[in-house]
């Protein structure tokens, strides 16, 4: 089968047979670009993900299995999204479903756990960090049980919405206020974090850019506050096109406010380190489909 993942800012693609992953495929597609200011998503954003999945099915056999294709926040806040999903059936043959934060949250944890399991590390209890292009999810699991939290922000809901470096410091400064008020004050155990920004931070320390990205160095890798604050200051004294480097195209800025995003969980969470871990809702998604955990 092939799992895909259309988010608010990337698209993930991969095949799995049950017993081994296959192909992988992702692309920046922006998919919630200028979804704050109009609410809806955009025709250039719906032809950047028509266009990856054409690109994609240069890599992997369409045909070679069933397809369950999931896509999150910014398909849920927008409010032209039958329009947009439509439009994207009738011109790549692919249907999306939109599902909600607790099966987003429930699936990535899922895959996670699964990924820790292999790795021999299962920290129990934790907080699992998502943070996506529209919104942040926040996974608490303890002993079987699981609470699931949405924060409608994520790097290009948060990055685009500020005009200058004092705006987005504000703007953080509310994502702090609103993590803290859904996660309460209780015990949180280990701190896990997926999803690009804090994988991109572990590749960079890792001396990894965007083109030589390796997943399987990513997975159970240990990253430091002190470590994610040092990547702010060299990614921001970069230029455009350095930094690009690292990031990949159509990150370049949004990734300063992702660190920072990051950073602010740290702070909550009284926590000084993180185990990062690439597999996400895509490899969840899959994973489901099997009935595995």
């Amino acid at each position: 089968m092939i799992a895909i993942d259309l988010g608010s800012n990337t698209i993930r693609l991969i095949e799995f047979d049950g017993y081994k992953w296959g192909k992988s495929f992702e692309k920046i597609v922006k998919t919630a670009e200028s979804l704050h200011q109009s609410g809806q998503i955009g025709a250039s954003a719906v032809q950047r993900i028509i266009d990856a999945i054409d690109e994609a099915k240069g890599v992997i056999d369409f045909s070679s299995g069933e397809i369950v294709a999931y896509t999150t926040a910014a398909m849920r806040l927008a409010t032209n999204r039958q329009e947009v999903l439509e439009t994207i059936y009738k011109r790549s043959g692919i249907r999306f479903d939109v599902i909600d934060p607790q099966t987003e949250g429930r699936l990535t944890l899922n895959a996670v756990l699964y990924r820790l399991k292999m790795l021999g590390n299962s920290p129990d209890p934790l907080v699992l960090c998502d943070i996506g292009g529209g919104s942040t999810e926040l996974i608490r699991y303890a002993h079987g049980e699981i609470k699931t939290f949405s924060v409608d922000r994520g790097i290009v809901t948060l990055g685009e919405s500020a005009c200058d470096t004092d705006e987005v410091v504000a703007k953080i400064g509310e994502f702090k206020a609103l993590i803290a008020e859904r996660m309460g004050e209780s015990s949180y155990g280990s701190l896990v974090m997926t999803a690009g920004t804090p994988t991109t931070i572990a590749a960079y320390l890792l001396g990894m850019d965007y083109s030589t990205y390796d997943p399987a160095q990513i997975n159970g890798y240990r990253l430091s506050l002190n470590d994610c604050l040092r990547v702010y200051d060299e990614l921001l004294l970069m230029d455009e096109d350095k930094r690009t480097r690292f990031v990949g195209v159509g990150r370049e800025n949004l990734i300063i406010a992702g660190i920072l995003m990051v950073i602010a969980i740290y702070e909550v969470m009284g926590a000084q380190e993180a185990i990062i871990v690439d597999d996400g809702l895509r490899e969840g998604i899959a994973l489901e489909y099997y009935n595995m955990k």
